[in-house]
């Protein structure tokens, strides 16, 4: 995690699952509106198919933190000391994060079994575990370096209270754009960290210590937020108009097919009254 792709990969990794979020939701909402909140076999087995996706995801990422080049390769305490432990809390979030989607995965498998509420229970704990690894993350650091993470940890903190409240109000359509919104600023925000602590491409390294840096990246945080709410909101938008327009291809569709058996039926009323005479 301590260069430029560390940050990058699980950036990426929150912008394609908040992404997915910002589609599936309003998806969601708009097929069961005025429905029981019950999910179809065909979206049961695509949450199936996500949370097989986000373990994929944290395996790889753990895998990564571990047998990196200067990687603890799975050595938590050798000749009297602690191994890598920046890439161990790394590799605890992806852990969390994978027990998660377990969790997901069996709500889904065997719904006569496991309580509803506790997939987005165990979420909430695996942000919230997040957030405290990152407080825990930056002493000693440049003040810009503190700065960068602790707002990460705003939006861990955020993500998991907002998680919460879903274990109490499931399928809330405005708790769920939320939390979708958040996991697209840890995406972005992650990839803003890598670019400010680790320069790539050769790019002059920023003043750590500068405070005028430090209320640039408060301000940028500010317009993270608003991206994030922005790509929600269109995506938002999209699928409505996508659903509202194959709706009123369906029903002309269907106006043409009665129209066509009316006319066939007066035809055929027409022939028969014809022959009668």
């Amino acid at each position: 995690m301590a260069n430029f792709k560390g940050h990058a990969l699980p950036g990426s990794f929150f912008l394609i699952i908040g992404v997915w979020w910002s589609v599936k939701f309003p998806l969601k909402h708009f097929h069961q509106k005025g429905k029981k909140n019950r999910l179809s076999q065909k979206q049961q087995r695509v949450e199936i198919i996500e949370a097989a996706v986000r373990i994929f995801c944290c395996v790889i990422g753990f895998l990564a933190e571990q047998l990196v080049r200067d990687g603890p390769f799975f050595h938590l305490y050798q000749d009297d000391h602690w191994v890598k432990m920046m890439n161990w809390q790394h590799s605890t979030m992806y852990l969390f994060f994978g027990i998660s989607g377990i969790i997901d995965m069996l709500t889904y498998l065997f719904t006569h079994i496991v309580p509803l509420g506790v997939d987005r229970l165990v979420m909430c704990m695996s942000i919230l575990n997040e957030g405290f690894l990152f407080y825990y993350h930056v002493h000693n650091r440049p003040p810009l370096d503190q700065h960068i993470h602790t707002l990460l940890v705003f939006i861990a903190f955020g993500g998991s209270i907002t998680t919460f409240l879903e274990v109490l109000h499931r399928d809330n359509i405005v708790l769920e754009l939320l939390r979708t919104s958040l996991a697209i600023l840890q995406g972005s925000w992650f990839w803003q960290i890598g670019f400010v602590l680790f320069p790539p491409f050769g790019t002059v390294e920023w003043d750590q210590k500068d405070e005028h840096n430090i209320m640039f990246i408060t301000m940028c945080f500010s317009w993270h937020c608003v991206a994030a709410l922005f790509i929600v909101a269109i995506n938002y938008m999209l699928v409505y108009c996508f659903l509202a327009r194959s709706k009123k291809q369906e029903q002309g569709e269907i106006i043409g097919i009665q129209k066509l058996k009316s006319d066939y039926t007066d035809q055929t009323a027409l022939l028969s009254s014809s022959d009668e005479e």
